[in-house]
């Protein structure tokens, strides 16, 4: 069993990498290989809508722009499960992972066959540092991502400085329980 945690906080010490290590955690107590990646520690440019809004990504599910998403992007047919963090910054993903969600809504929404994405496992947690306002408007965005690339939505989470003691057990003992699900249905990506 195969997961990957993006998180996508520049603050590799605060409340987004702390989810992302309970993340960690239970995928791994579960037995479960684990693959971390920053998405801010990747070189990750915005989506151009290039050729009309309508580049490579609509027919060849391949983004034009060279840079390290294409990598990343077909790195994620090996894995089973997702689970993406996000802090929460105007009400929305941070811009980290906007760009690369953008671009990934585009390469995977129109995929008829072979998809990365499609009826895995996904975890959608919000991280609000601050106030905590904005954690729905942030989990509604991932809600509708994930609807778009066809992916089977296991959580939704949010979290805020206020909640994150249960929250980030929460977190955990979800990773976990996707593990265990995921393992019993016999789910293995060759």
């Amino acid at each position: 069993m195969n997961v990957m945690i993006l998180t996508s906080s520049p603050n590799i010490d605060g409340l987004t990498a702390a989810c992302g290590n309970a993340a960690k955690t239970g995928a791994e107590e579960a037995g479960a290989n684990v693959v971390m990646v920053n998405l801010n520690q990747q070189r990750i440019g915005n989506c151009q809508a290039c050729d009309n809004g309508w580049g490579s990504c609509r027919n060849e599910h391949q983004c034009q722009i060279k840079d390290d998403f294409q990598n990343l992007h077909a790195s994620m047919a090996k894995f089973d499960a997702f689970v993406v963090i996000t802090p929460v910054y105007w009400g929305d993903m941070s811009e980290s992972a906007k760009a690369f969600t953008d671009r990934l809504r585009r390469c995977e929404a129109l995929k008829k066959q072979n998809s990365f994405i499609e009826a895995k496992q996904v975890i959608s947690v919000a991280a609000a540092g601050g106030s905590g306002n904005g954690i729905i408007s942030c989990l509604t965005s991932m809600e509708r991502l994930f609807t778009h690339v066809r992916a089977d939505k296991f959580d939704f989470i949010g979290v805020t400085q206020k909640n994150k003691n249960y929250k980030l057990n929460t977190i955990r003992e979800g990773a976990k329980e996707m593990v265990s699900v995921l393992s019993r249905k016999g789910s293995k990506v060759d």
